[in-house]
């Protein structure tokens, strides 16, 4: 049982008695405070796992105490009580971090309810835990440090998937540990003590990619002097990631889509023996696969074969709140590595990250923390040793009341253009405009 004692703070002794009478029938460890004050007291002294409070009493509220036990005892879930109709002391307590809320009058059904909740809440962050301390104990998946619950959804579905034998797509901008999460998921898997074989699908043309993959016999084309296996037979009672699967011609598609459908068989190029390999295939993409297919460039039937498990991996823009873990994790890091002893990071350099967009996400705030480590001549690491580069969006807001319509739109143009490497029709996509209307505006505001 996830939830064993349970501390009831009430200035009404029917109440108390009420709730102790309930709970202990239900095996729980019960003890009684007669208002926040002496209830603070018990908490300093001994560890609940949930405190259910009146959140009127006299001297110390509910709500009060319920800051305290938060500040204290973190792990300690607290569950309000509520009169009748006051459901604006209710959404207090859940903004100031109640886990639930009681209405009077109580009844025996609810109160079990919300504990059994609360038991299972508490077990699955029990369980997310020792995941995470596996996970990173073993492999070292830092951009999997987290608590937000975008994080703690994707711990959950690599211990769901780990054990099936499905094929994987894993989809996410740059930089969001789409790798990671594939090795994580090989690692948990019956497989793990066999091979973990990549391919970067967008680092070689198909042909070559071909024989990458399958590999090829002597002589099959100009400079094949000697058989060579491929990655599938390399990778036999393992996982094999193909990453970013989103960058290959339809033409190694149609092929890759063959060895799916026939499970595991192939011809290597320029054999005719079909080889079979037994193998748990994971494929990455920083596209929108769907959108992909939808525009015809990427094949329909190959993306459904791959998109039996689909894994969507939050940017770091999208998930916030776990910037300052991220933050002091590089931070240890970086001191160990380089021999470094910066004590801690301003509020002002934390709040500047907070607000900053990111578009390298993790891999970017981990190159940013390793230069400040090296610049920072203190202890603590200031705004100057940041290099974040502000965003188009965010400069042209900042500075829009001195700026013209025209100035606002050139800036925006060549901002973009620079993010795209210089791409117009990326850019045009980005900006939701036609790439004939970027060389106008190219041309109107010479730029280059």
């Amino acid at each position: 049982m996830a939830i064993e004692k349970i501390l009831v703070a009430d200035d009404e002794p029917l109440i108390r008695r009420l709730l102790q009478e309930i709970l202990e029938k239900e095996g729980y460890e019960i003890s009684l405070a007669e208002d926040g004050v002496a209830a603070l007291e018990q908490i300093k002294k001994e560890s609940f796992e949930m405190v259910i409070t009146d959140i009127r009493m006299p001297g110390m509220g509910g709500i009060e105490l319920l800051e305290m036990v938060n500040q204290i005892s973190p792990c300690t879930l607290v569950v309000a009580i509520t009169a009748h109709g006051s459901i604006e002391n209710a959404v207090e307590a859940m903004k100031k971090g109640a886990y639930d809320y009681l209405t009077k009058p109580i009844t025996p059904h609810q109160i079990k309810l919300i504990i059994q909740r609360a038991s299972q809440h508490k077990n699955l962050l029990e369980e997310n835990k020792y995941l995470r301390e596996e996970i990173n104990e073993k492999y070292h998946f830092e951009e999997l440090i987290g608590k937000s619950s975008q994080i703690e959804s994707i711990y959950r579905m690599i211990a769901r998937v780990a054990s099936s034998k499905s094929t994987i797509l894993i989809q996410g901008e740059t930089g969001t540990g789409k790798e990671l999460v594939a090795r994580a998921i090989h690692y948990r898997s019956s497989c793990r003590n066999n091979p973990f074989i990549k391919v970067n699908c967008a680092a070689l043309p198909s042909d070559l990619l071909e024989s990458e993959l399958f590999g090829h016999e002597q002589g099959a084309f100009t400079g094949a002097i000697k058989k060579k296996e491929g990655r599938f037979e390399l990778a036999n009672k393992g996982t094999l990631l193909l990453d970013e699967i989103s960058e290959t011609t339809t033409a190694f598609q149609v092929k890759l889509l063959r060895v799916l459908q026939k499970e595991g068989e192939f011809e290597r190029v320029g054999g005719t023996k079909t080889i079979k390999a037994d193998v748990r295939v994971i494929a990455t993409t920083n596209q929108k696969l769907e959108k992909n297919v939808r525009e015809g460039k990427f094949r329909e039937d190959l993306y459904y074969r791959l998109n039996v498990i689909p894994i969507f991996l939050p940017s770091l823009r999208e998930r916030k709140e776990d910037i300052p873990l991220l933050v002091h994790h590089f931070l240890r890091k970086y001191n160990r590595q380089n021999g470094a002893k910066i004590e801690s990071i301003s509020s002002q350099s934390l709040a500047l990250m907070q607000d900053y967009n990111w578009p390298g996400n993790i891999r970017e705030l981990e190159n940013i923390i390793e230069r400040a480590v090296v610049m920072t001549e203190g202890k603590v690491i200031l705004p100057e040793y940041l290099s974040l580069k502000v965003s188009s969006e965010e400069e042209i807001i900042s500075r829009s009341e001195k700026m013209t319509l025209e100035e606002m739109e050139k800036r925006l143009i060549e901002n973009t253009l620079q993010k795209m490497g210089g791409n117009r029709t990326r850019t045009a996509e980005m900006l939701g405009v036609t790439a004939r209307t970027i060389r106008n505006k190219i041309k109107k505001y010479y730029l280059n």
